[in-house]
């Protein structure tokens, strides 16, 4: 457990911080900085391995911790660890469901990766971009903690059937893919685990919605309809403006 004495805000990366799937801007890299050096405890929450969000912060904030795969692995101090995985028998199910829709997927280890989607597909621009990983067989990986369809002949059934099974399900619309998590983990569940309970938050995204529920102030990054009911503020999915709401912030009073 995690005892933070300074405020602490918390971050989703893609869509949120990163709006090329590589990179953070300066302005917001500077913003950033600001809120560190203003007192906050920076805290990084993804549905990228930490393996994918390493590179895209570029060694900067290396006291933060660092939360991936939406809460089901976690780096503190630079220590990388596995919070939760498939159970065997769910993941077999939901195997069995991908391949009744003949779905491509990403399936994430604690490191290494397996992959069957497209080949173009622009994930892989994302995945492992340092090279430090190895894609494998899936029946390689030690244990499976995320698995993101890409591809399949019906991504709304597919997600609808594995709703009706019980098994955690984040459908991106917008990007075609659906994100499965092990159990009932996600950002919030990873950061309470860690004893933050009190803190700040931005997102963009479904797989935000319990992060920004239980936030003391919670941003909503672009127009994300689900966001709304829990936002205090919502600001345009731009550099410009996430760097300038993140220095407000960092001037404002902590609670």
């Amino acid at each position: 457990m995690i005892i933070f004495s300074a405020p602490t805000t918390v971050f989703d990366i893609d869509g949120t911080l990163c709006f090329d799937g590589r990179t953070i801007d300066p302005r917001i890299l500077s913003a950033l900085d600001a809120c560190e050096r203003a007192g906050h405890e920076l805290v990084f929450a993804s549905a990228r391995p930490i393996r994918d969000l390493l590179p895209v912060l570029e060694g900067a904030f290396p006291s933060a911790t660092l939360i991936g795969g939406n809460g089901s692995l976690v780096s503190v101090g630079g220590r990388v660890r596995m919070r939760a995985a498939f159970k065997p028998k769910d993941l077999a199910e939901l195997l069995d469901e991908a391949g009744r829709f003949r779905a491509g997927y990403l399936a994430d280890g604690p490191w290494d990766y397996a992959y069957t989607g497209p080949e173009d597909h622009p994930i892989l621009t994302r995945v492992d971009q340092s090279r430090v990983a190895r894609r494998v067989q899936l029946t390689e990986l030690s244990a499976v903690v995320k698995l993101l369809v890409v591809s399949a002949t019906d991504l709304f059934a597919l997600a609808a059937s594995c709703r009706a099974r019980g098994i955690a399900v984040n459908h991106h619309v917008d990007e075609a893919i659906i994100d499965f998590a092990p159990g009932t983990t996600d950002k919030y569940e990873a950061l309470a685990s860690l004893g933050i309970t009190h803190y700040n938050a931005f997102g963009n995204d479904i797989d935000d919605l319990t992060l920004l529920r239980h936030a003391h102030h919670a941003v909503r990054v672009g127009p994300h309809p689900a966001l709304a009911p829990v936002a205090a503020v919502t600001v345009a999915p731009d550099p410009e403006s996430v760097a300038a709401e993140i220095l407000r912030l960092a001037a404002a009073p902590t609670a």
